[in-house]
């Protein structure tokens, strides 16, 4: 058992590591700003466009509504338009990410939007302008809530590696299809399953440490 966990496991985690690091990366540099956006042209935002916001929440809603193993079909073109692959982790980061982004924009809008009212408007009183009260007031004051929510993200996005891996996206979720349900080799389903659910736990707990310390309350 020990001679497949290294041979045929161990060498997948990288992989999935790797998918779920860059799809993670790609998200929030797209997701966060999005989110922004979104609670800045909000109709009761610091400079509403609802004509915009609502343009923007119908894509993030409908984005959302597809069911990932979907979404990666209907992906496939724009991974070989980037990529030059549709197998593989690299291509499997394009579709990763295209269902991470609508995530990250809705929960990072509700973080934001916790933030109290009454600093907004001492800011604004103070004669703060709309990137300023971005930049130190919402952000700062949002911090240990955007790590969670960066955290479930990432722990999604994992899931999600795992439906990609079906579908020949290669890492873990690739490993535990092929020989766990196609060869019946149930040991090495279990191995990988395991893998899986330590490297959760490690983003929780690393998640939980860095939310604790940015935490001034």
């Amino acid at each position: 058992m020990m001679e497949k966990f290294m041979t045929i496991v161990v060498p997948s985690i990288p992989d999935t590591l790797y998918m779920v690091f860059f799809s993670s990366l790609f998200s929030m540099v797209v997701g966060i700003p999005l989110a922004l956006v979104l609670i800045v042209t909000r109709p009761e935002g610091l400079n509403p466009k609802p004509k915009l916001y609502q343009v923007l929440d119908t894509i993030i809603n409908t984005l959302r509504s597809f069911p990932f193993v979907i979404l990666i079909m209907v992906v496939y073109p724009l991974s070989k338009l980037l990529v030059n692959k549709t197998i593989g982790p690299t291509a499997a980061i394009v579709p990763l990410t295209v269902a991470a982004i609508p995530f990250v924009a809705r929960i990072m809008e509700g973080v934001f939007l916790e933030v109290d009212d009454g600093l907004i408007e001492a800011a604004k009183a103070m004669g703060s302008t709309n990137g300023q009260i971005l930049t130190k007031v919402i952000l700062p004051e949002s911090l240990p809530a955007i790590i969670n929510a960066m955290t479930m993200t990432i722990i999604n996005i994992i899931g999600y590696s795992a439906m990609a891996g079906m579908l020949g996206g290669g890492g873990l979720g690739e490993i535990a299809t092929r020989y766990g349900h196609f060869r019946n080799e149930l040991d090495i389903l279990w191995m990988s399953v395991i893998c899986i659910i330590v490297i959760v736990q490690l983003v929780q707990w690393i998640g939980n440490r860095l939310a604790l310390k940015t935490n001034k309350k």
